[in-house]
């Protein structure tokens, strides 16, 4: 009969990489991950805001608004994504009207992705003035107009 030898298994596993790869990799894989969240409006948390419709508007496309984000007001045109423009509560927007909004700050304008309408009482005591004073100039200067 024939002898059987024992099995001997040997296991070799490659050679580490060296530490300056290891390092590299590192590198780029944060790199990655911070640089991924760069872009405006993407992988950021929507900004809370409050706005009062200072002019008519003409075009629902660019309402301009006296807008206060974390107490601060300035005037900023109103850009809504395109479920915004084509809701119907957008496309009445008159003067005066007082919005609670989310979206993101970016380059000519707040870029709108969510809106409710407001009585104007709700609003931050930073528009509460800008509203009354809108208010009074609708009533004296456009409601005398309307039939």
């Amino acid at each position: 009969m024939a002898q059987l030898r024992p099995l001997t298994v040997t296991t070799s596993f490659p050679a580490a990489p060296p530490r300056t790869v290891i390092t590299v990799l590192r590198c780029l894989l944060v790199a990655l991950l911070v640089g991924s969240g760069t872009s405006p409006g993407f992988g950021e948390d929507p900004i809370l805001a409050f706005a009062v419709v200072t002019d008519p508007p003409i075009d629902t496309r660019r309402v301009t608004a006296k807008v206060s984000i974390d107490g601060v007001v300035e005037d900023l045109v109103l850009l809504p994504t395109d479920q915004i423009a084509s809701n119907p509560l957008w496309k009445k927007l008159e003067i005066c009207h007082a919005l609670k909004l989310e979206g993101h700050k970016g380059k000519g304008g707040f870029h709108v992705t969510w809106v409710r309408v407001l009585d104007s009482a709700m609003l931050p005591m930073s528009l509460q003035g800008v509203a009354g004073d809108c208010l009074l100039k609708k009533a004296l200067e456009i409601a005398p107009f309307v039939d």
